[in-house]
This record gives structure tokens, sequence and C-alpha cells, in this order.
């Protein structure tokens, strides 16, 4: 690992100079004014020609270079002196006709200004556009791909001349690196087989380019050390290209154009050295204050720390601030062009909702890079303004995630986010199915949070859908699927590396896929929901848990979601927990109120309802009668229609008065509502405990209600179903079965029973008490013993009642 760590990346043991000045620049060798010998008559004169005030059209100049047969510097120091101005096409204009005025000489003497048209034309690639500008014909625009073709043009020419000439090697392989920026990046191969795509192609030969041009100058020129060095990075061998600078840095430390730091930096940023990456880029910035790409790669750090963090953190403002502010933004002030802070920038805009910003920094960053991960990242901001609009074009959203994730490669090596936006515009589009397959690759390779959240709830979503249209379909391998990736997210919420913020959804999903089979895992789910809003709440106080008392607690919970706290009662009450139900839903209560307070546009008289009527049947249950009463009574004030409490207080009654008011409210209750299956339900029971009883089961009042009930009202009601299965398993315990065909008349009467309670669990495969009434019939008509244990079995974990317990022990005493 030594040669990872010993580049001294901040810049120490290498007598770096602490004055810019000793550190030549580029055109530094240029010198003011250039003195021309022009002929007249006898005498020849010098005419000077300043290369500061340049002249805009430089015409007259080469017409007297070309009369005077100006020798090769001329012509390159002029032309030079115009690439330092920013006049390049002028420069190259001035090296086209200076080789027009050389052909007729020596042709040798044309490599040197051949050489230097070709690093003009490599540089204007630099600086084009990699693809046309929107709205712009193609055939109208110089690309990077244009100068590029140029530039293979001149190099052509100098190797028919002298293939051998030494700057022909460096100039051949920074072509060959600039092409394959281009080319679209390599797919995916199988371990330990050779990639030969196209691009991979052209960073080989552009590394035995700089190879060849280290062995003509025996090693001495750095330049070609750097260029390996690139080429090395380009194809993912950080550690061999970071021992190339190191070794720049060392033999030429007052280099800083190019800067050998900033490769440095970025080699050790890929091997996973951040802090000292950063220190590299510092210490880059110490030699020139001016370093655009040092300032936004030390943006790009703290911007990549900022993530480590909370967007609730404290740390992470300050954080996020510093690499905005400090450094993105100063970087884009030092050059508006440079595409990497041009995508950096744009992120931050989308932030802001700042559209025609982030439209204008993102095709920048397109169409002006020459790194594929750059362009990424422009169509990513493209397709990510689009996508937040409030009618996004979904087609044209779709396009640019797909670009953007083809720029870095596509298929497995993509760009997960992009990739991730695709799923969600299939989920837009109700391609659901298409949106599942896609998150499930990305989780495959890289096991997102974001891509688990998303699968996982839409698999959640899958059952929900299916039980509130009431189809029968097994969705319990979705509900796994969905249970399994859910709770993944949640597990990776601890990883303290990770440093996910939790989403409260998740919670809320698993609470409701636990409901039915776990409502303890369930109740689990919304407790820490609990916990987690009220942490939010106290961190805006800035109070800890331990400072409170419970009356302050209390009050708090108030500030809760009134949903919350009922659900949170609901799985109380289920458990059998009374008291603590019934505190929750009073503290649901008041949650409403202050709701209403805070937004009186907010209807909460529907929660009000639900909230009190639950707290009602805590009440029941807890055999407080009499404030049950009041509940109820108070709802039905508010509204008269409200047949559920009407019910309830018509039960209250029953109990409370079971041979006078009793019966009349539950005859008050039949003639008000007796189309209500609820009401037939309750109306069913009680005349299973009133009637009288009948030899003839066709006679039997209870027979005739469930029948009524099946036939005018719903034949698919499953109270009613089970009523008369139960009816017919009673008629037929009380039969005589002495003689065969008693017997027989006995079992058919059962098997009626049996076919009551086969439809009920057709129609509900969970209702216990049918699949109970089928365990009795079992036993009492087949003594079919280890049947009836396995169904009881599995009643008991769900029914709370005794019958349950009794009916196992009259098996396992026949079993022995």
């Amino acid at each position: 690992m030594a040669p990872f760590l010993n580049g001294f990346p901040n810049g120490s043991a290498r007598h770096l100079p602490n004055n810019p000045s000793y550190t030549k620049t580029r055109f530094s060798d240029i010198p003011s004014a250039l003195d021309i010998q022009v002929s007249g008559g006898d005498a020849e004169e010098a005419v000077e020609i300043s290369l500061e005030e340049l002249l805009d059209d430089p015409t007259e100049l080469c017409t007297l270079l070309e009369n005077e047969n100006a020798e090769k510097r001329v012509w390159m120091v002029i032309a030079l002196a115009y690439a330092r101005q920013k006049k390049v096409d002028l420069g190259i204009d001035i090296l086209q006709k200076g080789l027009r005025s050389l052909s007729r000489g020596n042709p040798k003497e044309k490599l040197e200004p051949l050489s230097l048209l070709c690093w003009m034309l490599l540089g204007k690639s630099r600086s084009a556009p990699r693809v046309p500008p929107e709205g712009q014909i193609g055939s109208e625009v110089q690309t990077k791909d244009y100068w590029l073709q140029a530039a293979t043009g001149i190099l052509n020419e100098a190797g028919r001349i002298n293939p051998a000439f030494p700057p022909l090697y460096l100039a051949r392989g920074v072509l060959y690196l600039l092409r394959a920026s281009l080319q679209p990046p390599s797919k995916p191969i199988t371990p330990g087989s050779i990639d030969h795509s196209e691009r991979m192609e052209s960073l080989r030969l552009a590394q035995k380019c700089f190879e060849d041009a280290a062995k003509v100058s025996s090693g001495r020129n750095m330049m070609t050390v750097m260029g390996i060095a690139r080429a090395q990075f380009s194809m993912g061998r950080y550690a061999d290209a970071l021992e190339g600078y190191q070794e720049v840095l060392l033999k030429l430390p007052q280099l800083q154009d190019p800067d050998p730091r900033i490769g440095l930096g970025c080699c050790l940023w890929q091997l996973g050295y951040k802090e000292e990456a950063r220190e590299s880029w510092e210490r880059a910035l110490e030699v020139n204050p001016e370093s655009k790409i040092a300032t936004i790669l030390i943006g790009l750090y703290y911007l990549n720390e900022s993530s480590n963090y909370s967007s609730k953190d404290p740390a992470f403002a300050s954080t996020y601030k510093k690499a905005m502010t400090d450094y993105t933004q100063r970087a884009f002030k030092l050059d508006k062009e440079l595409p990497l802070t041009c995508a950096t920038f744009g992120g931050y805009f989308i932030l802001r909702r700042a559209w025609p910003t982030v439209e204008t920094l993102a095709r920048k960053a397109i169409e002006l890079t020459d790194v594929n991960a750059i362009a990424s990242d422009g169509w990513y901001l493209l397709a990510r303004k689009e996508h937040y609009q409030d009618m996004p074009d979904l087609t044209k959203v779709n396009d640019f995630y797909g670009r953007a994730d083809a720029a870095r490669g596509g298929g497995d090596r993509g760009y997960i986010p992009a990739r991730f936006g695709i799923a969600q515009v299939l989920v837009s589009q109700g391609d659901v199915d298409g949106a599942k397959f896609r998150l499930e690759k990305i989780i495959q390779n890289s096991k997102s949070p974001e891509a688990m959240m998303l699968l996982g709830a839409l698999y959640a979503e899958e059952v929900f859908s299916n039980h509130a249209t009431g189809n029968r379909e097994d969705k319990s391998s979705e509900s796994k699927k969905a249970i399994a990736l859910l709770e993944a997210v949640r597990l990776a919420w601890k990883d303290p590396q990770k440093k996910l913020t939790p989403d409260l959804s998740v919670l809320v999903y698993l609470a409701r896929l636990y409901e039915v089979e776990q409502p303890e895992k369930a109740f689990q789910c919304l407790q820490q929901v609990e916990r987690m809003n009220i942490e939010d709440m106290l961190k805006k106080e800035n109070l800890s848990k331990e400072e409170l008392d419970d009356a302050y607690m209390s009050k708090l919970r108030e500030e809760l979601s009134p949903q919350l706290l009922n659900n949170l009662g609901c799985f109380q009450y289920q458990a059998e927990k009374h008291d603590a139900a019934r505190e929750l839903f009073q503290t649901a209560l008041n949650a409403c109120v202050k709701f209403g307070e805070k937004d009186n546009t907010i209807d909460t008289d529907a929660l009000v309802t639900t909230i009190s009527y639950n707290l009602a049947r805590t009440y029941e249950a807890s055999s407080q009668l009499d404030e049950a009463r009041q509940v109820y009574e108070g709802l039905l004030a508010r509204h008269d229609d409200y047949t559920d409490a009407r019910t309830r207080l018509a039960y209250i009654e029953l109990k409370q008065n079971p041979t006078e008011d009793g019966p009349k409210a539950i005859a008050a209750l039949n003639d008000t509502d007796g189309s209500n299956l609820e009401v037939r339900a309750m109306l069913g029971w009680y005349l299973g405990r009133s009637k009288k009883r009948v030899a003839n089961i066709a006679e039997d009042q209870e027979q005739k209600h469930y029948k009524k009930t099946l036939l005018d009202y719903d034949k698919h009601d499953r109270y009613s179903l089970t009523g008369m299965g139960n009816l017919y398993a009673t008629y037929a315990r009380e039969m005589r079965r002495t003689t065969d065909k008693e017997k027989e008349k006995r079992s058919n009467e059962y098997l009626r029973a049996v076919g009551y309670y086969d439809k009920v669990l057709q129609l509900d495969p969970r209702n216990a008490y049918a699949a109970q009434g089928i365990g009795i019939a079992l036993v009492e008509d087949k003594k079919d013993l280890t049947s009836a244990v396995q169904i009881f079995s599995k009643v008991r974990d769900t029914v709370r009642d005794s019958s349950v317990y009794i009916n196992l022990g009259h098996v396992f005493c026949e079993l022995k």
C-alpha cells in the first residue's frame, strides 16, 4: 500500500516554490515584440511587430511575412501570440498560411509548424461542444469530433514527412485520449476477460504513444509521464496512475499547468483516500490560487462530505454551504464554461427550482465536456428538471434519464439514480411490472435503499389493492417480498456509516402489511413512528426526553397526528389493553382539537366521530357502560344517522335491561335500520339467545332470519352463513342416532353445516369461527381427531376465547 500514500499529497518535502512567479506559465516565452527584416532598396531594415497589441485582421501581416519569406519561427511565434490572447482561430489561420509559404522549401521545415497547428486544433477540440447545441443543425456546428478529425489530418501529413518526429508521439497520444472521451463507456465483461471495446483500444493506443515519446526523451519529458498516468486513470488503473503523478511531482515540483497534484488527488479519491485527495487539491490551490479545477474538486469533496449527514443535522447546512458558496460558486466565477462546475452548480439550482438556470447549466455540461460522467450528470439534471414540473413530459423525462444512464455505460455499469428515475416514470405511466423489473435489477447490483423502498411500496400497494377490491387471489408472496425489502431499508437506518434519514412511509407500509398476521409488529412500527415524531419536536425545542415529565410528554403527544394515535389505540384495544387504548383515544381527540385550531379549513369532524366511537367501544370493553352510553348519545346528537352508534346503544340497553327496554331497543333498531347487515347480524345474535327451541329447524326464528338475510340482502353475508352452519351443527348434535337411518340423517345435517362453513372460508380464508365449526363437525361426525387438533391449534392463535381451549381439551382427552 506504500505507493498509495507516499506521494506527499499536501506538498510537503517536495521543495515546492512558495513564490508562484518561480513557475513558468503558458506563453511565457513569447516576447512582447518581434523584429521582422524587410528588404528596401539596397539595405534591409527591421520592422517591429507588437505581439501584445495585435491586429484584429492579420491578413496584411501574413502578406508581409510571405513577401519576405519569413522563417518558420516567426510564423509560429506570431500564431502563439494570438493564441495567448484567446484568438486561437486567427493563430490557426496564420499557421496555415505559413505552411503554404513554407511549402516551397524543404518539407522538414514544416514539421514544427504542423506540430503546433495540431496542438491548436486539439485545444479547439477541448473547448468545442461535444454535441450540437439545442436547436442548431449539426452540419453548422464545429464539434469536438470536427476538430479531432482536423488534427488527425495534420498529424498524418506530418507523419508522411517524418513519422519519427518526437513531438508527434505526444500529440498523437493526446489525440487518442480525446477520442476515447467521445466514445461510449465499455460494456460489462466477464471477470478475467480483456476489454476490447473501442474506448479501451483508444486508451491503450494513447498509452503506447506516450511510452514511445518517453523513450525518445529518455524519460526526461514529464508530459509523457503525465499522459501515461492519465491513460491509466481512464482505464481504471488508479494505483499505477498514482505512481506516475508522484514521479512527475518529485522530478518537477514546480509544474502547475498541468498540475500533477490534481491527478494525484483524483487517484487517491478513487482508491478511497478522500482526506488525502482533498489535501492534494488544497496544495494545488496554494500553488495556483486561480486553479478552477482544484477549486471545484474541493467543492465536490465537501459536497460529498455533506451527504454523510442527515439534512436535519446542523453540520449538513454548514458543510453544504461551504461546498457551494466557498468553492463551487468561486469556481463558476473563474470559468462559467467549465462543464464540471456547471453540472455541480446545476444540482444546487434544482433545489432552488430555478429551471431556466438549470437548463442552461445542464446544456453546457453536456455540450462542452469531454468526460462521459459529466455528460451523464447534465442529462440527469435535465431529467430531474422536467420531472419536477407539475405536468411533466414523461417521454422526454424517460429519454433524458436513459441518456444519463447510457453515458455511464448503461446496463449493470450505468447510473443508478437515472435508472431509478426511469422506474419512477414507468410507475407514473402505469407500467408497474416494468418498474419492478428495473428496480430488481438495481437492487441486484447496488442494494440501493431508495430502490428497495420503492419496490417494497409497489409490492405492498399490490397487496392492498387486491384486498380492497375483494379479489381472493393469493398475494402472500408479494406480501413477503414487500416486508423483506422494507425491513432491509429499516435495518439500513441503523448502520452509522450509511447515515440514512428514516422515512416514516416505510414504517406505515410495514404496519399495514403486519396488521392481519402479526399485529404486535404492526404496533411496534407505529410506535417507532410516534417516537420519531416526538424526537423531531424535541429537537426543534432543544429538549431531551430525560428532562421531561409525564405531563409534558402527554401534552407533546397531542401534537401528533390523530390518525396515528387512533391506530395505536386500535392495536392496544385488540391486545385487550383497554386502559392504554382509552388513553390513546382521548389523546387523539385532543389532537383533533389542536389540529382544528391550527387550520380551520381542515374538517376534523370525521376524525372526531371515528375516534369517539372507538373510545366508546373501549369503555364498553372495560364495563364502563354509562360512559360508553354518554359518548354514543353524543355522537347521535351530531349524526342521528350513525347506525353503528345506535346499534351499540341498543346492545348496552339489552345488556342493562334484558327483559324490558332492551328488547324494545332491538325492535326499534330493526324498524329503522333493518336492512343494515351489521344490524341484522346483531338481531340474529339476539334471536339465538331469546328464541324458543323448536324441534323442526325450518320453524326456527333465527334460521328464518339468516335465510332472509341471505336471500333478500346479501347471499355472501359471512355472519349469516356462519350462523346457519352453527344452527345445523347444533340440530345435528341433538338428533337421535340409534339406527343407521338416524345416523345417516344426522350426518347429512353435519354435512350441510360444513357446507355453510366452507362457503364462509371461500369468502374469507382467515375466518376462525367457520374453521372451528368444521373442526367440531369433524370430531362429532367423522371422529377425525387428528385433523380437528390441527384446526383448533390454528384457531387458538387467532381467537381469544375459552371455547377454543375447551374444544382442544375434549379432543386431547379422546386422543389418549
